[in-house]
């Protein structure tokens, strides 16, 4: 018996836009990162990219629950001595809030070139608008 290996069709790839507002992060996150993946697909493959173009907007509306708005933190590092910076998710949010849904999903894909590959066809949004409409991309609701 051999192995099927699905052809992987560029031309069949969607759309779908997913409103934040309201959604718990890492169920918004879960949800996004099995769409990029391509999880909701018969043909998944976990080596190949079968995954759609996910738009998400109204990101600074995304919620947390229990105390994580004050105590999660997120930390970068300069690569100096001493370059420590820590940033809790309300500071996050106030900032760049986009960065919130990108970390998370970031989190939930295979940290190799595939996903590196995976994560340009997230995009995500402040606000209740895009420019994406061209694309005719289908409305979900998001994960409760």
């Amino acid at each position: 018996m051999k192995t099927f290996v699905p052809k992987v069709n560029l031309d069949q790839r969607k759309w779908h836009v997913i409103d934040a507002d309201g959604v718990v992060l890492g169920r918004l996150a879960c949800q996004v990162a099995n769409i990029l993946r391509g999880k909701n697909k018969p043909v998944f493959t976990p080596h190949l990219d079968a995954g759609d173009f996910v738009v998400v907007i109204n990101a600074e509306k995304v919620r947390v629950t229990g105390k994580k708005e004050t105590d999660k933190r997120y930390m970068t590092y300069s690569g100096w001595k001493s370059g420590e910076k820590y940033r809790s998710v309300a500071q996050v949010r106030a900032r760049t809030p986009e960065k919130l849904i990108l970390r998370a999903v970031h989190g939930m894909i295979p940290k190799n070139r595939l996903g590196a590959r995976l994560l340009t066809k997230l995009k995500v949004y402040r606000g209740g608008e895009h420019p994406h409409k061209a694309q005719q991309p289908d409305v979900l609701k998001g994960a409760e």
